[in-house]
């Protein structure tokens, strides 16, 4: 069944490209890449917060598993704090989660 849109109405959509690149600046300058890299950080935290909080685990449980501090965890769910990646993967594998890495783009490296 085919469905008949108002062009007028459709015309009145935000494109979200274009709302991120007046707030925040065009992709590749400096604000949009530090928009980028909170918004994936904050992403990232939530998914721990909420294993976290799925496998009714308390912060002082994460800590001690992986030999941290209970506000190290607060810290890091709440946004706080910028984790390491080795940080990252310690507290995923105390969550029981798994984690694929892959590199892209890597040109013209010389490796010595």
């Amino acid at each position: 069944m085919a469905r008949n849109f108002d062009p007028e109405k459709i015309s009145k959509l935000h494109d979200t490209g274009a709302i991120l690149d007046r707030k925040y600046g065009n992709c590749g300058t400096a604000s949009r890449s530090a928009f980028e890299e909170n918004a994936y950080a904050s992403y990232y935290c939530e998914i721990l917060r909420d294993r976290r909080r799925y496998l009714k685990m308390t912060q002082q449980q994460l800590a001690d598993k992986i030999g941290k501090e209970r506000s190290y965890i607060a810290h890091i769910e709440s946004g706080r704090a910028d984790m390491q990646l080795s940080s990252f993967i310690r507290i995923a594998n105390a969550l029981g989660i798994s984690l694929n890495f892959s590199i892209k783009d890597i040109k013209n490296i010389e490796y010595a």
